[in-house]
């Protein structure tokens, strides 16, 4: 029960703009071809699994969508419907049917259940279906009757949750090869890392160029039902330090240390960095360490700055802080020394974490979205991660702040000098929990952890400029202190 390949087209040009994980926002589609077409289902409803091929300009993206199909809509689904079509493929009426029969209605399978159970039979068959290939890590038992429920706050990529079980991370936008969240976790798991969820299954699909890496398609992991994300915990004690009033007799001129306010975040920042530590010597036991040259860390230091200039020009906001930025990735230049690297995760932030009864687990092994596949695979000195959470800090900090529009300006200096000394705070007790537990420490190495804090705050606001301009306050505020 399918249209032709004309009005499916049709139909998928009109809404795959307006989809959050559609990475193309910013021009025209040129043409949506089908890459393949698996037939996961028959019948009323029916599943279909779809790679699109997606040009804009010379580049071509590809995505993966599972394509429900049923004659009639039930209303729970109409928020993900595509359109609808004559089943018989003739006419098309602007998609209402025309004069071909009574109309099917496509739409995102991802949101049925009725239709997502296959995906779970599928992994538990360690099933093959044309070129999808389920696998079932070994030993591992799934049930399959569970109900999924998507999980609509995610914005690269749509996330499932089978009962209070599992979480199938389904990967919108493709990449070539093995994605780096199931190559890490799967590695980790296997080292028996209890600081990443465990890894039950995955789904991947054939290349359609001989000798290449199957690509990843799915990841079916433990759901950490218990957990809380790192980020929203911050501001709770963000907000809480905000609205902290001394108590009678104290004397209000003074500024109280950050520890006073109820909901005090920093024990579990030094958690964090404890847990931190544990997931870097677990990367370095399955993928190794390596050292490299003098010469590759001034080559380092020479693409921040370059980065930064690039960034400069888009965004003459960062400007101001231009001389202090380059300065750091200078200096960084005439230290450099032999450092070793090793896998890491690459996008390491205050959302990157949950927090549940067993203590700090890690997630998203991703790396940066707006890095190139091999950016985000190469090894890294693990205190990168480091300076991306010292980040995650300012960032926690200030949010709440740049985003309460204009403040009068004694209101303002109260809460940029409470927010600093929040993330203060914070940061400290996450490299001493990072240090006590075996990492290196970041007090001994401030060149490089200046330098890696900086190009993290240039990605930031190279990101923020692109993607969420609401946001751009947020990293330039912190700037702001950190460049005087």
């Amino acid at each position: 029960m399918l249209p032709s390949e004309d009005v499916l087209i049709r139909r998928l040009a009109e809404w795959l703009p307006r989809q959050r994980w559609f990475g193309g926002k910013d021009g025209p589609i040129d043409e949506i071809t089908i890459g393949t077409a698996t037939e996961l289902r028959t019948g009323d409803p029916a599943l279909t699994h779809l790679v699109l091929d997606v040009r804009q300009h010379t580049a071509t993206d590809h995505y993966q969508l599972l394509l429900g199909t049923r004659r009639h809509l039930p209303d729970r689904l109409r928020h993900a419907e595509i359109g609808e079509f004559p089943e018989d493929g003739a006419g098309d009426a602007g998609g209402k049917g025309g004069t071909g029969g009574p109309s099917g209605h496509l739409y995102d399978a991802a949101y049925d259940a009725d239709l997502t159970a296959t995906l779970l039979a599928g992994l538990a068959d360690e099933a093959s279906i044309g070129p999808l290939r389920f696998h079932r890590v070994p030993g591992t038992a799934l049930r399959t009757d569970l109900t999924s429920l998507p999980i609509t706050a995610e914005q690269s990529n749509t996330s499932l949750l089978f009962g209070d079980d599992y979480i199938c991370k389904l990967f919108r936008r493709l990449s070539q090869g093995v994605n780096l969240d199931l190559e890490v976790n799967l590695a980790l798991t296997r080292q028996g890392c209890a600081r990443v969820p465990a890894v039950h299954g995955w789904i991947e699909l054939e290349p359609r160029v001989p000798g290449a890496e199957p690509v990843t398609l799915a990841l079916l992991s433990d759901y950490l039902r218990t957990g809380s994300d790192g980020w929203s915990l911050a501001i709770a004690s963000v907000r809480d330090w905000y609205a902290y009033t001394a108590p009678p007799g104290e004397d209000e001129r003074a500024e109280p240390d950050a520890g006073a306010a109820g909901g005090d975040f920093a024990a579990e920042a030094e958690r964090l960095g404890a847990a931190t530590a544990e997931v870097h010597r677990a990367l370095a036991a399955a993928f190794g360490v390596t050292t490299i040259p003098a010469d590759d860390v001034r080559a380092m230091a020479a693409r921040m700055n370059e980065e930064l200039t690039g960034t400069c020009r888009a965004v003459p906001s960062l400007a101001p802080y231009a001389r202090a930025l380059t300065d750091a990735f200078v200096e960084l230049a005439a230290r450099a020394e032999p450092l070793p690297v090793q896998r890491v995760h690459g996008d390491y932030h205050l959302g990157q974490v949950l927090r549940t009864e067993g203590g700090w687990t890690l997630i998203d092994f991703e790396g940066e979205p707006a890095r190139t596949p091999a950016e985000r695979r190469a090894p890294a000195h693990p205190l990168r991660d480091v300076a991306g959470m010292l980040r995650s800090f300012e960032y926690a900090a200030r949010f709440l702040s740049t985003r309460s529009g204009a403040l009068p300006p004694e209101s303002g200096r109260l809460l940029e000098s409470r927010a600093h000394a929040w993330a203060a705070r914070n940061r400290a007790a996450f490299c001493h929990g990072y240090a006590a537990a075996g990492g290196q420490d970041p007090a001994a190495h401030p060149v490089l952890m200046r330098a890696f804090e900086f190009e993290k705050a240039v990605y930031e606001v190279r990101y923020e400029a692109r993607n969420r301009p609401a946001w751009l306050p947020v990293p330039l505020t912190s700037l702001a202190h950190l460049t005087t």
